[in-house]
Order: C-alpha cells, then structure tokens, then sequence
C-alpha cells in the first residue's frame, strides 16, 4: 500500500507540473509561428454600415424584397410596407418615396436604360413601369386576376428589360413560365410549366439579361440557373452551386446572384408548404462570368429571427451593387436594407 501511495503521488506531482509546462510550451509555440504570418488580406471583403440609411423615423420597414441602384448611385428599396418605394442617395439620405396606392406585395424591381422604374406586384398579380416619380406608364397583367393565359399573369415575381425595349417576365408562384412582352406590352409567347425537366420551372425567383441579351433565370426549387437565349432556347444550366433567390448584373456584365447554398427540401412546422431553403441554412452572394465560371464568392452572417445584428443577414432576397462595388442587400424575416461597404485587398506585388 505503502508503494501504490508512493507511486501516485508522484503522479499528482507529474501531472501538475509536467503537462501544463508542456501545454504552455505548446502554447508559445503557436504565437510564435503565428506572430510571424503577414496579416494581409488578399482578398476583397466587405463591412456593413450600421448607419446606413438615414431612414425617416416615420417610415416602417417590413420585408424587404427588392432593391436596385441606378446610374446616380441612388438605392431604390423596394419593401412591404408604406410607402413601398423608397430611395435614398449614396450618403443615406431619403430622395423621396411612392407607390402606397397602387402597390400591394412587392417583390423585385428594376430601372431600365431610361431610367424607367419596374415592379413585380405579387399581390396584385401584375408587372408595371413607373416614371421615377411614381407615375404608372404601363400594365402587365390584370390587377387584381390571377391567371396563365396571355392576359394574365399569376404571383409574378420579377423582370428583364432588353436593348429593344421587350420584357421578359418570370411568372414565378403562380405559372412557374417565362412570358415575353413587346416594348408595347403586347404578348409573344411563353416557355415553361411546372417541374424539374430541362425546360420546366420550380418558382422562376428572378430573371436578368445580360448585354448581349441572354437570359438567366433564377430556378430556385430546382437549385439552378438555367440561361436562355431570346427565342426560349436553353444555352446553358448550371446545378449544384446556389439556391438562386436574386440576381444583379454589372455594366461589365458580372451576374451576381444571392441566395443559400444546396440543400435538400425539409419541413419545418413554422413554415409550412414553404419553397426550397425557407428557413435558409445559410446567406451567400456568388459573382459568375457569362460562361458560369464561378469569380467571387462572400457568405454572410444568418441572423436569429427578432435578433438581427448589423451585419447580420436573415433570408436574403435581393442584392445590387453601386459604381463603386458596394453591395446593397435587402432581406426578408430581417426586414431591413444593408449597406455593405467594399474593401479591396492589399497589393502585393507582381507574381513570381
């Protein structure tokens, strides 16, 4: 007994002394190799602004599923409250804001060459084109009347405006098609229905066009950007790389799209019947070349709902970017619009 007693306590003695010595040895070894690694960032990133915008106290925010920049820099938040439009200049301050008698539900805005403001109305089941002051100049649809004829539209969801003026509409909740309208807003035709298959649709979210007027569409249950030409022929699909929710596309033709990661279909008892990545595992905004290569790749903090921090992003819907190349990001269980400030990387010298 005596010996075991004897053993142990040397033990005790090892292990008090010995293993932490050696753990702080560990430990020092670390910061030194660490101390001595450049801490510079290579890579773009971004930083939001918390002050950003100077938003009217009056004014209430509710989900915020659109937002645009135009040729001035000016933000066009677009969110499902009053007043619907709001836009707000490169510093913050409120320019002027519209649209609460003849907006119910938004969803996606656009301003084309002219300057001309577009809005998908997923309550009013209609597409419009607005003067910059909120004037309505034209009609897409039957306010009001859901439908898949070539009259209506049903729970459209976003726009594409060509060179020559043509619309193309992504006839999302309702229709799950593509309908392209003359600059007159008269019918061409239409591609698309309801399934998984090369020219089928599971909520076509958004639709962009490129300056060479192809089309992409954001197939967001079915996990893929499919891209058209103007006749409705498939070009190109890419798979496996974005839950697509929205889309930006720079003058230099950069397609920024926003969304979630893959992910299967799950059910979650506080969104039922919900489409693919409600609630989002995730928040991811991706820049592709026209080829779907893919260039630049920035995730983003998911918020815990009613617990949003400044930065954080909760069920990211709509992106957009300024001359500058700062990202404006609207969401919708945060129902906010951010400001996220670019900070290009550090030079580092020509390649070996």
């Amino acid at each position: 007994m005596k010996f075991i007693a004897t053993v142990s306590f040397s033990c005790l003695i090892f292990l008090t002394t010995c293993v932490p010595l050696r753990a702080q040895n560990a430990t020092d070894s670390n910061k030194k190799s660490v101390s001595h690694y450049p801490q510079i960032n290579t890579s773009i990133w971004y930083e939001v602004d918390a002050h950003w915008p100077q938003k009217p106290a009056h004014f209430e925010w509710k989900a915020m599923p659109g937002v645009a920049v135009d040729r001035n820099d000016q933000v066009w938040a677009f969110t499902r409250s009053n007043p619907p439009v709001q836009v707000y200049g490169a510093d913050g301050h409120l320019v002027r804001a519209w649209g609460q008698d003849t907006i119910k539900t938004a969803h996606h805005i656009k301003i084309d060459r002219d300057e001309n403001v577009w809005i998908a109305d997923i309550g009013n089941h209609v597409v419009r084109k607005f003067s910059p002051t909120g004037q309505v100049l034209l009609t897409l649809g039957i306010i009001g009347k859901p439908g898949d004829d070539e009259s209506h539209l049903d729970q459209p969801t976003d726009m594409a405006i060509a060179a020559n003026g043509d619309i193309f509409v992504s006839d999302g909740y309702g229709n799950n098609r593509i309908v392209h309208y003359n600059a007159r807003g008269e019918f061409v035709k239409q591609w698309g229905s309801l399934g998984p298959g090369p020219n089928q649709f599971s909520i076509p979210h958004a639709i962009a066009i490129d300056s060479k007027g192809r089309l992409y569409v954001a197939d967001r249950n079915n996990v893929r950007v499919q891209v058209y030409d103007q006749q409705g022929t498939l070009l190109d699909s890419w798979r496996n790389l974005i839950v697509p929710w929205g889309f930006w596309i720079t003058p230099k033709d950069e397609i920024w799209i926003c969304g979630v990661s893959p992910m299967p279909w799950r059910e979650d008892p506080a969104y039922p019947g919900a489409p693919l990545s409600c609630p989002p595992k995730d928040q991811i905004l991706m820049k592709f070349n026209t080829d779907g290569k893919l260039l630049q790749l920035w995730t983003i903090p998911k918020g815990a709902d009613k617990h949003e921090r400044p930065g954080d992003v909760n069920w990211i819907h709509a992106m957009a970017l300024d001359s500058t190349g700062n990202i404006y990001v609207g969401d919708i269980i945060g129902q906010r619009l951010q400001k996220f400030v670019v900070h290009q990387p550090a030079a580092t010298g020509s390649p070996q």
